[in-house]
């Protein structure tokens, strides 16, 4: 049975082109979480004033590729020590997060992100959260770098 992994890691359009790649993730869509306006597009977001996190949604086949090991390559390919930022990308909407989808995931994500702390000089600030609903992205920031011939953002 598939699984979901929903992650935060600044701008979605490196994020996802990065777990399009491995072994195991069956789709991925960008989209929008954690906030309080429903149906919230890209300008909306771009506010920072919405609350949401610009995020990955991964569909995952758990035999191939373990939630563990989609937490690790999260951690290898963004700063979760920097607060609402990535690299130039300032916001609310840029923050390091994992919004989990059941208890097993909370517990991991905890676990992994303890584990991580000592690969980096900071704290970790990355936010640990219960998924809520999922605002799927406009299109044409799906699969965003691919589009355009290109395998990741240049920061």
């Amino acid at each position: 049975m598939l699984e979901k992994a929903t992650l935060g890691a600044g701008c979605f359009w490196g994020v996802e082109a990065t777990y399009r790649r491995l072994a195991g993730v069956k789709s991925t869509q960008v989209g929008y979480m954690g906030g309080k306006l429903k149906n919230p597009t890209y300008k909306d977001v771009c506010t920072d004033s919405t609350g949401h996190a610009e995020v990955l949604e991964v569909t995952f086949d758990p035999e191939v590729v373990s939630y563990h090991d989609i937490l690790e390559v999260f951690w290898d390919n963004h700063n979760p020590t920097t607060l609402n930022r990535q690299g130039p990308d300032v916001g609310t909407q840029y923050r390091s997060a994992i919004f989990y989808h059941s208890p097993e995931q909370e517990a991991q994500a905890k676990a992994s992100r303890d584990a991580a702390q000592s690969r980096f000089p900071r704290p970790i600030v990355t936010e640990i959260s219960p998924a809520t609903e999922f605002w799927r992205a406009e299109e044409y920031h799906q699969q965003y770098l691919e589009k355009r011939g290109l395998s990741q953002c240049h920061i």
